[in-house]
């Protein structure tokens, strides 16, 4: 649950920053996509240390490095789901973000649990 409630915030300012610097300031879709996804796991690493995992690692560089690993690895599962789906299928851009954010949250999750925070 707690999983799902860091996963919903940063899935709010991944598309919220995405939205910003598409629509508003015109950037390419797969930059502004990186954007949005890339502070949304900052944010999200610092949430589910202290409230989801609980994490009580003293190095905080290699646990982040790891965290940051698995979220490079998302991004570009992201990526190349949304061009995919998007230039592919030719579905609408954030119905494309919509899929690949759905795929990367196993993947996230998953990685994150058994890697990242995962005890010793």
């Amino acid at each position: 649950m707690r999983f799902g409630a860091v996963g919903v915030s940063g899935t709010a300012l991944d598309f919220g920053i995405t939205y910003l610097s598409k629509e508003i300031f015109k950037t390419s879709k797969y930059i502004a996509n990186a954007l949005g996804f890339v502070i949304a796991a900052s944010s999200n690493y610092y949430l589910n240390r202290i409230w989801t995992f609980h994490s009580s690692d003293s190095h905080v560089g290699m646990e982040f490095t790891r965290f940051f690993t698995v979220a490079l690895i998302g991004l570009g599962i992201n990526t190349l789901i949304i061009y995919y789906v998007n230039q592919k299928l030719g579905k609408n851009f954030y119905v494309a973000k919509v899929v690949a954010t759905g795929v990367v949250l196993m993947w996230n999750f998953l990685a994150n649990q058994f890697y990242t925070f995962a005890t010793k």
